[in-house]
């Protein structure tokens, strides 16, 4: 069994001004997608600049922040969004969603591509391989914090499960970087790689709703679901999962289409 690393939650701290890790993470999220989408602009053909990739990491993180957070409210905790309406605004106190995010996000890019008459598939595709590397940085800001922990594991047959301090006596899965792990490093390498060459319109795209689903459908088996849900659709399912299906659906469906249309695919993004 290994020992939780108990890292103080703020990394900095200048007088009253404190930087806590998390905010940390998402900065390095949105610095590392910026690096990325401006590199892969820069190549010949890319049909992309350094102004479009900026107002488009911008529109993003907007989405990212308050898509993630109704999310989180609307999906995990509406009774107390009923109780108390303000909770919504309150984002100190934590909680935010991935498939919130995602939806805010593609808001973010319909805009986006409305402003700058782009197709909206072709945003998408751009964007997708961008996704995962800022997904593996907010899932090592939740191990620091802590939080997100997996289920109760036998340290004999997981030698890597620790005891989280907020999270009782037993060792559990380090489901956090199982998460870090899946949903983002390995399908960074996935989507880079598959987006290096020309793919129908929509392709890139919908290889990334179906891989985030289907890794984060397998994360979930080893982390633990919110106390105050537990499990849906007949006691065995997670709401991670259960939000997880219409994106593998949906990722499938646009992958079927996207090759059947065979449209002309784009310049390879390299």
């Amino acid at each position: 069994m290994l020992t939780y690393p108990e890292i103080d939650p703020v990394a900095l701290a200048i007088g009253p001004l404190k930087i806590h890790w998390y905010g940390l993470m998402y900065l390095l999220a949105f610095a590392s997608a910026y690096s990325l989408a401006v590199y892969r602009a820069r190549r010949p053909g890319s049909g992309w600049n350094e102004q479009q990739v900026s107002d488009l990491i911008f529109f993003g993180a907007m989405g990212v922040i308050v898509g993630g957070r109704a999310g989180y409210v609307l999906f995990y905790n509406f009774p107390q969004f009923l109780e108390d309406p303000v909770w919504l605004l309150r984002v100190w106190e934590g909680g935010m969603s991935f498939h919130g995010g995602l939806l805010g996000v593609l808001l973010g890019l319909s805009w986006f591509a409305h402003k700058y008459k782009k197709n909206f598939f072709d945003v998408g595709d751009f964007v997708a391989p961008l996704a995962p590397i800022g997904l593996m940085f907010g899932r090592i800001g939740n191990f620091i914090g802590g939080e997100l922990w997996g289920r109760v594991a036998d340290p004999q047959a997981v030698p890597w499960a620790m005891v989280f301090p907020r999270a009782g006596d037993d060792p559990r899965h380090p489901s956090q970087l199982y998460q870090a792990c899946g949903e983002g490093l390995l399908l960074f390498i996935v989507l880079w790689w598959y987006s290096s060459q020309p793919r129908p319109r929509m392709a890139v795209g919908a290889a990334f709703l179906f891989g985030y689903g289907v890794f984060r459908t397998l994360a979930e088996f080893f982390r633990e679901p919110d106390a105050h849900i537990g499990f849906d659709l007949f006691g065995w399912m997670s709401r991670g999962q259960l939000l997880s299906m219409p994106m593998i659906l949906a990722g499938l469906i646009l992958l079927i289409i996207a090759y059947q249309r065979k449209t002309q695919p784009q310049a390879a993004n390299h």
